[in-house]
């Protein structure tokens, strides 16, 4: 299904946080693709990091004057089984996957190719997000279209037979991209860098009162007198969400007083988040001071609230491509302990923005020195603010992708005026 997305003057108030050169640059960089046909396709409209960032970087585009639109391609409990799976190799775990599941994943494949053949033959640039549309281009051919792979994934130790099988479909790609160089696999074609990033302007990010915490908090039963850690992310056992309970039980011996949120979302195309959830509250049973948040009990919003209310925010990821909530917690001027893996090593410096931890005793341990050293909060916390303005907002995402399609588009040119 197409997502339909209405835009306004976006861009001017981008400028507030980025600064007027970074928006006049991205001006520059459009004026080379007024005018052109690119269409994003991802698996799911709703839940994780690809469709909150397609959200907002597909109005931009079509502020800067590019006939952008966004696709969603549907599939079975079967096809989202086995794109499950796929996420799973990709990220280092042995997995094998029936004969059965990759003929129902390309056949999902081939009957969305058909349903989404009049956008797809007339783009001029495709972006493909993740294995589960990346047999897109075979069934469609390029028809004169740039198609490029982004993967969000960290795959720099994948299943090998995984990674074999996938390669078939995303090798006669244009060009991939993958969030960072430890990500990046070899490929005949080229590979560009570009990390994710948050949008500063919407609802999860935006500033809010201290009423409106005040109020969040009170609705889930949280004490606002007393200090309370955060995890938002889906339960995934790559989230390692029991890791954090250990964590927080360990901790809680020298602070006793102390709270633990675990706020998850779903997402259609992870089939394994019920599974993970059921552990999660079973871990949490008898601890009135674990608060377990599932879909369906909050916004946006309510995200904001419980972010800029926590004192220290965690993402203990065993497996991460990138971790846009950290970022948030960032932007929020959070301190946040986060596992020592894949994109969170990009955001967090030891003491300087956040802490980077390998254990449940690590993260314990980072929770009790923060917890008792109140000054390094604000201080780890600004230091973070200043790290997301500087790298991780959306107009630097913006701009590199416009930089990748330009590229593309004008590669064979000796010289590229900029306007």
């Amino acid at each position: 299904m197409a997502v339909d997305i209405a835009s306004t003057d976006l861009l001017d108030k981008y400028a507030r946080h980025a600064g007027l050169d970074a928006v006049e640059q991205l001006r520059q960089l459009a004026g080379l693709l007024n005018g052109m046909k690119v269409v994003h396709v991802n698996s799911t409209r709703r839940g994780g990091g690809v469709a909150e960032i397609l959200e907002k970087l597909v109005p931009l585009m079509q502020e800067l004057g590019i006939d952008a639109s966004w696709e969603v391609i549907e599939g079975n409990e079967d096809f989202f089984a086995c794109t499950k799976a796929f996420h799973n190799g990709l990220q280092g775990k042995t997995v094998h996957i029936p004969d059965s599941l990759l003929r129902v994943y390309e056949e999902v494949n081939r009957v969305n190719s058909e349903r989404l053949r009049p956008a797809l033959e007339t783009a001029d640039i495709v972006f493909v997000h993740d294995p589960q549309p990346a047999p897109l281009l075979q069934n469609c051919g390029a028809c004169g279209a740039k198609w490029i792979w982004r993967c969000h994934i960290d795959v720099s130790h994948p299943c090998r037979p995984i990674w074999k099988y996938l390669r078939q479909f995303i090798n006669p790609y244009d060009a991939s991209i993958f969030s960072l160089d430890a990500f990046a696999q070899p490929m005949p074609h080229t590979v560009y860098l570009i990390p994710p990033s948050i949008d500063p302007l919407s609802e999860k990010n935006l500033p809010l009162p201290a009423r409106r915490v005040l109020e969040t908090k009170t609705e889930f039963g949280i004490d606002p007198q007393r200090p309370m850690i955060l995890q938002v992310s889906r339960f995934d056992r790559f989230k390692d969400p029991l890791g954090v309970i250990e964590a927080y039980q360990l901790a809680k011996r020298f602070v006793p007083s102390l709270q633990l949120v675990l706020a998850g979302g779903g997402a259609v195309d992870d089939p394994e988040g019920e599974t993970v959830l059921s552990e999660v509250r079973d871990a949490a049973a008898g601890d009135p001071d674990i608060h377990v948040l599932a879909s369906g009990h909050y916004t946006d919003r309510t995200i904001n609230a419980l972010q800029t209310g926590a004192d220290i925010v965690l993402q203990k990821s065993l497996r991460e491509g990138f971790g846009l909530t950290v970022t948030e917690a960032m932007w929020k001027s959070k301190p946040v302990i986060g596992g020592n893996t894949g994109g969170i090593r990009l955001q967090l410096v030891n003491h300087r923005t956040g802490f980077l931890v390998d254990t449940p005793e690590g993260a314990a341990l980072r929770i009790r020195y923060l917890l008792f050293n109140r000054p390094r909060i604000k201080q780890i916390g600004e230091n973070a603010k200043e790290m997301v303005r500087q790298n991780f907002l959306i107009t630097r995402h913006l701009r590199e992708y416009l930089t990748v399609m330009v590229a593309l588009i004008h590669g064979n040119e000796d010289r590229i005026e900029l306007g």
